[in-house]
């Protein structure tokens, strides 16, 4: 599998857990759809707010980690969880600035989200590793 094929499948994984972590944990996770009514601008909507947060993790969250590297050390990686948590708020505010997307009640939430985001994402690239010939993980 090339690197694009690679990289859709990560959006696909993406946005299959982020939808599955809105389910879990709704109301106070949700994705709201661009358009009111239809299956496809849900599929549509999921997959764009997981490409933003693919973005600003990839971007952002890189930044933040090389910063605080010491700070991870000192927290034994505890930080990671407010990091993660602080990014899938901005994930949410960047999605609202295009009136839909991610809706997150509060900080705690946040965080909550974001670890069950990482742990589905995780798990569903270790289920789709065998077919991906993919030997990380």
């Amino acid at each position: 599998m090339g690197a694009m094929g690679r990289l859709f499948l990560r959006l696909i994984i993406n946005a299959v857990a982020l939808w599955l972590t809105t389910l879990l944990l709704a109301p106070h996770l949700r994705v709201t759809p661009f358009a009111p009514s239809g299956v496809l601008e849900t599929i549509v909507t999921y997959l764009i707010v997981a490409l933003i947060f693919g973005i600003v993790n990839g971007v952002i969250g890189s930044l933040v980690r090389i910063v605080a590297l010491p700070l991870y050390i000192l927290t034994l990686g505890l930080l990671a969880l407010v990091v993660n948590g602080l990014l899938l708020l901005l994930v949410a505010w960047i999605s609202g600035l295009l009136g839909f997307g991610l809706s997150v009640a509060n900080f705690g939430w946040g965080i909550l989200g974001a670890l069950l985001l990482g742990i589905l994402s995780w798990l569903i690239g270790l289920v789709l590793r065998p077919f991906t010939g993919s030997r990380r993980g």
